[in-house]
């Protein structure tokens, strides 16, 4: 092992040692006695961030001059060694002194490297490789900084964060193009993981649902990219009665969860009018499991409901276990999730959401009760342990009838008879007096949740018009950070950008050749 030139790493890292000794006195100064604890925070932290730019500084220039002492004994061993590239082309002229800037989580620094160099020919870098350097000019820790910072907040405020504790590396746009480039491998990462097994006796769930994401123009489907430039606004400042800005995209999201079942009754869903009795408590339905997120803006949603189903067959390659599937009742997800089950072979039962049926029958109890009554829940609660009981067409016929005797009209009863069509239709996909007995869940609780924190909570934050590229990637960057994946995730763009930038650029493992 070639020992260490003292003397030299003595000079590169003498401004670093400076700058700890400044610092130092600065802290021993009776002035400093004075301060107080924040203005020493400060102190503390900006002098502390230069002394760290500058270590890492001094070892990168420590690091150049043992690169170019090392390539030249290379070449005077070697007889005029060069380095080959992918190319196949042999670079035999070797050049010191090209330099680079990075800039990092502790401000930017200068790397000097060497370079291989043949007439005509791209140069080599092989300190680039070995310091696995970015394509651009900034670096991985700057990277997921920035990712980190981006899908939780603004990009105004991400690079506000970025700023205060890292300094001015980095612009608002060049913020976004690495949250972008972040986002590069998350399929492939997905790919290549498989989930651990689990017991035939647990629910495999599977839920999707939408959500409209405000787009610039250049964003949307052309369908509605078409209608916007079509529509007339009414008025100049604002939307009409019944208007649709025609600005939005949908976001589809899917959802995959284990769940040991949990059979309960319908009045532990639902209390009977009046209220429970007894000290008896409500059973709790299922719990969620192993949740795993995805979503999508740009993919169809019939390409994020095939992702969905890749993830539930990793679960269940042998289709041994039991396939819930919880929708709101879209016929248009309902008919793409029954052709991707049909195409696998597959047997699932599909439940509709009981919320939305809760809703429907809200919305007849409004026509048949004043606003406000007491006595509206009382309505509801009777009609809905109907339901659940899987006397749906029973509680149809009881909503008609109630509408008949009321005397509503037909402008009265539009919410009376939007619950019997919506029963009636969904008859199939109601029958939680099985799900119930089963111990499946009857709630898209989890796909709910999930819209609101992957979408609401960043894409929808006010003022917000996204690219499609930079709505992609935050939302896929946060379905990676919400399933817990983020940390492995990193490690393998890491070797994916390592591949991508440096392994693709020389025919061997960077060996001279003679």
């Amino acid at each position: 092992m070639e020992p260490y030139d003292t003397a030299v790493m003595a000079d590169c890292f003498a401004s670093a040692k400076d700058t700890f000794n400044c610092l130092i006195r600065q802290l021993a100064d009776p002035a400093a006695a004075a301060l107080s604890h924040d203005l020493l925070e400060d102190l503390v932290a900006e002098q502390g961030r230069e002394l760290l730019r500058r270590l890492l500084q001094a070892h990168l220039d420590l690091r150049a001059m043992r690169e170019r002492r090392a390539a030249l004994r290379a070449r005077r061993g070697a007889g005029g060694a060069g380095m080959i590239g992918v190319d196949e082309v042999v670079r035999r002229r070797l050049e010191s002194g090209h330099h680079r800037q990075l800039a990092t989580i502790v401000g930017t620094v200068t790397v000097t490297r060497c370079a291989w160099r043949a007439p005509g020919a791209a140069n080599l870098y092989p300190a680039d490789t070995a310091l696995s350097l970015p394509a651009g000019r900034h670096s991985a820790g700057l990277a997921r900084l920035a990712v980190r910072e981006a899908v939780r907040g603004s990009f105004d405020a991400a690079k506000v964060a970025i700023t205060s504790r890292c300094g001015p590396v980095i612009g608002k746009r060049q913020l976004e193009e690495a949250v972008v480039a972040a986002a590069a491998d998350i399929d492939a990462f997905y790919a290549q993981q498989i989930p651990l097994p689990r017991t035939a006796e647990e629910l495999l769930v599977i839920s999707v649902d939408g959500k409209g994401v405000v787009m610039r123009p250049e964003g949307l489907r052309p369908a509605t990219r078409q209608a916007a430039e079509r529509h007339r606004a009414t008025f100049r400042t604002r939307l009409a009665s019944g208007e649709k800005p025609c600005r939005k995209r949908m976001a589809m999201l899917g959802v995959v969860y284990d769940a040991v079942p949990a059979p309960r009754r319908g009045h532990d869903v639902i209390a009977v009018p009046g209220g429970r009795s007894g000290d008896r408590p409500a059973r709790s339905g299922p719990t969620a499991r192993s949740k795993w997120l995805c979503g999508s803006v740009s993919a169809d949603p019939g390409e994020v409901i095939a992702t969905v189903f890749d993830q539930a067959e990793a679960r269940d390659p042998r289709h041994a276990r039991t396939w819930v599937v919880l929708i709101d009742g879209a016929r248009h997800q309902l008919g793409l999730i029954r052709a991707e089950a049909a195409r696998r072979g597959v047997g699932i039962n599909v439940v509709i959401d009981v919320i939305h049926v809760l809703e429907y029958l809200w919305k007849a109890a409004w026509c048949l009760h004043a606003g406000g009554d007491p006595v509206a829940e009382d309505w509801v609660a009777a009609h809905a342990l109907s339901v659940l009981a899987g006397r749906v067409e029973d509680a149809a016929a009881a909503l008609d009838a109630q509408a008949t005797a009321a005397g509503l009209g037909p402008g009265r009863r539009g919410g009376v008879d939007a619950a019997v069509r919506y029963l009636r239709g969904n008859a199939a996909f109601l029958r939680y007096d099985e799900a119930l007995v089963a111990g499946w869940p009857i709630a898209t609780g989890v796909i709910e949740e999930a819209c609101r924190h992957l979408v609401n909570d960043r894409l929808d934050i006010t003022g917000a018009r996204w690219g499609l590229a930079g709505a992609e990637a935050v939302l896929t960057l946060r379905a990676v950070i919400a399933n817990g994946d983020f940390d492995a995730y990193w490690r393998f763009h890491r070797a994916q950008e390592h591949r991508r930038v440096h392994q693709t650029r020389y025919q061997a493992e960077l060996d001279l050749t003679a």
